[in-house]
């Protein structure tokens, strides 16, 4: 079967300008990532460099006080961190790891949450390609912050991400 995720980037191209290929986008996202689809999480802008995604206010993503739970949040900051950068590194060519996450909370969600996250082309050149030609894997924080509709900042998430070329990475897939 072949991988539905080697046409991630110029699906998030379209999807920038394109409300159809945005909700293709969610499909596929959906099937591809299924621990992710309980939450609902979804991509609702992308273009070029950034990436703005969505969790929805619903029970599933409640914790006992009917605020936004702390690990819904926390996956979606791993998911839009990790998306944007598999988006715009060639993933025939590397392989991206989650190694660590750090989140601060802030303010209790009671809506909607969304995340924010921005990758330019200079930031992947200094942060990722250019480590990577003098060593075997770089490790690349990731700062997303997590805001509701009304602007009140519930946190902002630290990930790690392990970067490696695939020709370094030992274990098999």
């Amino acid at each position: 079967m072949p991988n539905p995720m080697k046409h991630l980037p110029r699906l998030m191209e379209k999807a920038g300008r394109s409300a159809f290929y945005l909700w293709l986008l969610n499909l596929l996202l959906g099937r591809t990532i299924p621990f992710n689809k309980p939450h609902g999480i979804r991509v609702i802008a992308t273009g070029g460099d950034a990436l703005r995604t969505l969790l929805p206010y619903r029970r599933r993503n409640f914790n006992h006080i009917r605020g936004l739970h702390a690990c819904a949040l926390a996956t979606l900051a791993e998911f839009t961190t990790g998306l944007l950068l598999v988006s715009r590194l060639d993933p025939a060519r590397y392989r991206i790891i989650m190694q660590s996450i750090h989140m601060d909370y802030h303010y209790q969600g009671k809506m909607d949450a969304t995340a924010e996250f921005c990758v330019e082309a200079d930031w992947l050149e200094r942060e990722i390609y250019a480590p990577l030609r003098q060593q075997e894997s770089v490790l690349v924080p990731c700062t997303v912050l997590i805001h509701d509709h009304t602007g009140n900042h519930l946190c902002t998430g630290e990930v790690n991400w392990q970067v490696k070329s695939w020709e370094k990475v030992k274990t098999k897939v």
